[in-house]
């Protein structure tokens, strides 16, 4: 319903469409929108030539088809109106111009104004409504164009299945441990750490900075870690990681990005705003280099000398970021090939496409401030900032990737395999967990209610023994930092919940296997 919304466009037309050509394997079927139109609402009149057309279907699928032409399909019109006003939601619309397209060149912009002037009357917003009013005599359905994203997301559902079963077949040790999660929190493992509130002044920023730290139980270890949740989400959802790390004598800072995260997800929801994009992580860098600062100059309380930066999706990007790695040159370039069409397969590329519009710090403030012992990025992204070796910018920082199996945000294949390749340090570690979807680290439960309560299709399967797992690998990762033995490849089963433990050796043993 939503892809039929973008599809077109509405407002006032100086003269509606008439016609839509469907065009479909070579052949092009021209369809009288006025008589779709008096079909649907009576599909029994004789008097409709195209009645005859649709009395081929099954009575199931003219039904269906009836009920999609009437049915609306724009209850929330502020947020309708937020998302196509966006950055990304442009570029979404009007590339849907090589899909419905009219005779004039350059239809995106056009659909994109005329389903502005639609979301503002207040008739209801159906198909046929949106066919009408976009302003021109005639549109075409390229349906063969269609047909391509549904392949192109059929397809990558196949890749990911493919490369899981490849997986498999790898000779790793099996390491199996009981699970003990259970919802809404982890088993604690002794004292039940509390966060402390602070509150950081920061030139960049309007209002303080509010951080959360989570003080080490027992003996600290002498490196803290730095938090960074995803877009949209607050640092509330990324409390049970934090509370196991301090459990096992991690100091933790907890930071929230005030400009992505529930708040704003609210209000983009209300209609109240766009959504937030690539445009926040300037600030978020900012964040990253006032938090380090302010610890070594003991405007914090002293937590360790070193810091471990980690991060979730777009957290998981300014991790990386952060630690050194910028663009690779070529970035409009790449963009330019990638956007050739909706990339309903990776959408991470709206996100990295954006980048060329946003103006990122430099690197490092060069003041001798608490150097970076290592960087863990779940569920990150970057294939077109960083091809060939372009995280090499890393400087050799020891780096913890994690993915998911089914994560169909950030495919793991291309956002996190290829990049892991490029590492060389021998203590990093990629993590691929079966059956991990994007959002599998996002803790949902009744002592953290989260403003979307995604279904199991996207959590991915048991989110409560994958984030246990991922609490052991990540706690095991930081423990191998300080010069005893590095992480182990392995699969490691964690209850019902299997992962599989990759150094770059076996990482690039997988990659051949993909090729093959």
């Amino acid at each position: 319903m939503l892809l039929t919304s973008l599809l077109v466009g509405g407002g006032s037309p100086a003269k509606a469409a008439d016609q839509l050509i469907v065009r479909l394997d070579g052949f092009s079927l021209p369809i009288d929108i006025g008589q779709l139109e008096a079909w649907s609402r009576d599909p029994g009149s004789r008097g409709n030539d195209l009645g005859v057309w649709f009395e081929l279907l099954d009575p199931r699928s003219r039904e269906d088809l009836r009920r999609l032409l009437l049915t609306p399909i724009l209850e929330e019109r502020d947020l309708a109106l937020q998302l196509i006003q966006s950055w990304a939601g442009r570029q979404v619309v009007e590339e849907m111009g090589a899909l419905l397209s009219t005779d004039q060149s350059g239809s995106g912009p056009l659909l994109v104004n005329t389903l502005r002037g639609l979301l503002q009357r207040p008739e209801p917003v159906t198909p046929l409504s949106l066919l009408r009013a976009v302003p021109t005599p005639r549109l075409t359905l390229e349906v063969d164009e269609v047909l391509k994203l549904a392949q192109q997301w059929r397809r990558q559902v196949e890749l990911q299945g493919q490369a899981l079963r490849q997986l498999r077949q790898l000779r790793l040790p099996l390491t199996a441990t009981p699970s003990t999660a259970r919802a809404p929190a982890l088993q604690p493992t002794g004292a039940v750490p509390m966060p402390r509130l602070l509150e950081l002044a920061v030139t960049h920023r309007p209002d303080p900075l509010k951080i959360e730290l989570w003080e080490a139980v027992g003996p600290a270890r002498g490196t803290y870690l730095l938090v960074m949740p995803g877009l949209g989400s607050s640092g509330a959802q990324l409390n049970w990681l934090a509370r196991g790390l301090a459990e096992r004598g991690y100091p933790v800072l907890l930071i929230d990005d005030p400009s992505s995260d529930e708040h704003v997800v609210r209000q983009l929801l209300d209609g109240q705003r766009p959504p937030p994009g690539a445009e926040t992580l300037p600030a978020r860098l900012a964040d990253v280099e006032a938090v380090l600062k302010a610890e070594q100059d003991g405007r914090l309380p002293p937590l360790g000398s070193s810091a471990v930066l980690l991060g979730h999706s777009l957290g998981g990007l300014s991790a990386l970021m952060a630690g050194g790695a910028r663009p690779v040159a070529g970035l409009d370039q790449r963009c330019k090939q990638a956007m050739r069409g909706i990339p309903l397969n990776n959408l991470s590329r709206l996100l990295q496409c954006q980048l060329p519009e946003v103006p990122l710090p430099k690197v490092g403030s060069g003041d001798g401030r608490d150097p970076v012992a290592a960087v863990v990025s779940f569920n990150p992204f970057g294939s077109l900032l960083w091809p060939g070796r372009g995280l090499d910018r890393l400087n050799g920082t020891p780096l913890l990737m994690v993915g998911g199996g089914l994560d169909l945000v950030t495919p793991p294949v291309g956002e996190q395999l290829e990049l892991f390749l490029q590492q060389h340090n021998p203590r990093s570690r990629l993590v691929m967990v079966e059956g991990g979807s994007h959002f599998s680290v996002v803790r949902l439960g009744d002592d953290n209610p989260a403003l979307l309560q995604l279904g199991e299709e996207l959590v991915g399967v048991e989110p409560h023994q994958v984030q246990e797992l991922l609490l052991n690998l990540t706690a095991d990762f930081l423990g191998s930092l300080d010069g005893s033995a590095v992480l182990a490849s392995q699969q490691r089963l964690q209850g019902t919940v299997r992962a599989y433990v990759l150094d770059r050796e076996a990482a690039r043993h997988w990659h051949r296997r993909l090729d093959g």
